[in-house]
């Protein structure tokens, strides 16, 4: 017993930090920051395999800070992203990051999308999200070249640079940022924490794990111990470039379907000026597979031995063949535009750089339409925080943070 006793002492000692979070997205990373706000002098290392912060879904989304105005009330999508977008705008003030607040419109083009828009705008009201109600002449008027039989506009959207604010999250926090460093190994112990082992042999011991490793949170929870009953299941967005950026002055989403968490194909203008429209939301066939050239066979095998993806497909294969065809025939991309903006052509579309939403699915084939946080001994496991975690990323931070904490005084 004495013995044993003096061996905790010495792997106490031992260790590197008290809180060890895995994933330099902005989750991560304002989980380091809050950590570090909350309680001052905690040490906190963060492992990215990538060589920079912010590499997949957060510095590759449309940059927009959503209002939360889709999200059901009371939801954590509702509350974090209504108050995230509010500190998001704060924060980039605050330290001087690109962003601008635009407003935006929610068009619907057919009478079938009426009492959704109607709907939207009830929802909006219950998060307490100002949102007005625009006619036809009064959507020419914000947007000249966009019509609609009707429409929202919904004051608090804007538009940030993501990874600017993802890289000063990490300059602020104080903690211990370490690039290149892909987590291979996690022998997490209860009465010690976890040891991490990273692609180069190097091990890092932390007090309390936090898993924020996004596309490959799942992978992470199993390789700690923990079964994290979903899996990610890879959705592909791609994005094009407006050649004529003058088209679109704001903002501008259609009416999007309750079944899907994805919002449909947009127009966003960017903080550099430039017009993304975008994304689809096809199957990508690797975690990290930006265009369907790149394969992995080991992740696909995966994602196609889940059956939630089996009962995804066959429920929602409609939907699925119709974003398929918008993939592979930019004719077919142009044609869901110019339901909102009937002036482009295939020749305004440029291509751009997609990204990968990161979309949790449980072993019934239910997309987990809300954040998703979960715990194991000494460890912290964000699950799911595809859009709006970027907007939210702040009060999720401090929510993670909260949790670690917790774990860290009660041992």
């Amino acid at each position: 017993m004495h013995y044993r006793s003096r061996e905790v002492v010495q792997v106490r000692s031992a260790y590197d930090c008290d809180v060890l979070v895995i994933g330099g997205g902005i989750v991560g990373l304002s989980t380091a920051y809050a950590v570090t706000r909350a309680a001052p002098g905690t040490r906190v290392t963060v492992l990215e395999k990538e060589q920079g912060p912010a590499r997949h879904q957060t510095g590759r989304n449309s940059g927009v800070i959503h209002s939360g105005v889709y999200y059901r009330p009371g939801s954590l999508k509702a509350r974090y992203a209504v108050r995230g977008a509010a500190e998001m705008v704060k924060f980039c003030a605050e330290y001087d990051i690109p962003h601008a607040v635009t407003g935006k419109l929610i068009v619907a083009t057919e009478k079938a999308e009426l009492p959704r828009l109607h709907a939207l705008v009830q929802r909006g009201r219950e998060n307490g999200i100002p949102v007005r109600e625009l006619g036809p002449a009064q959507i020419v008027e914000a947007e000249p070249e966009v019509r609609g039989l009707a429409a929202i506009h919904v004051g608090t959207t804007g538009v940030c640079d993501y990874g600017a604010v993802a890289r000063q999250l990490g300059e602020a926090s104080g903690a211990d940022i370490r690039y290149g460093a892909d987590v291979v190994r996690i022998d997490r112990r209860p009465d010690l924490g976890a040891a991490v082992r990273t692609a180069d042999g190097t091990i890092v011991r932390g007090r309390v794990l936090v898993n924020c490793a996004g596309l490959h949170c799942d992978e992470t929870a199993r390789l700690a111990g923990d079964d994290p009953e979903m899996r990610i299941v890879p959705f592909r967005g791609e994005y094009f470039t407006l050649a004529r950026p003058e088209l679109v002055r704001g903002l501008v989403y259609p009416v999007p379907d309750p079944a899907f968490p994805f919002l449909g194909v947009h127009l966003t203008r960017g903080i550099d000026g430039s017009v993304h429209v975008g994304p689809n939301a096809v199957p990508a066939l690797a975690r990290e597979g930006y265009g369907w050239g790149v394969v992995r066979p080991r992740e696909l095998g995966a994602t196609l031995s889940w059956p939630g993806s089996w009962r995804i497909a066959r429920r929602h294969w409609r939907y699925g063949a119709g974003e398929l065809r918008r993939s592979v025939s930019k004719a077919a991309f142009t044609e869901a535009v110019r339901r909102l903006l009937p002036a482009v052509t295939p020749d305004d579309l440029l291509p751009a750089a997609a990204g990968v939403r990161a979309q949790a699915v449980l072993r019934d084939g239910t997309l987990v339409d809300d954040f998703l946080i979960k715990e194991g001994p000494r460890t912290v496991h964000v699950l799911n925080a595809p859009s709006p975690a970027a907007t939210a990323s702040l009060p999720i931070g401090r929510e993670v943070a909260r949790r670690a904490l917790a774990a860290l005084a009660a041992n």
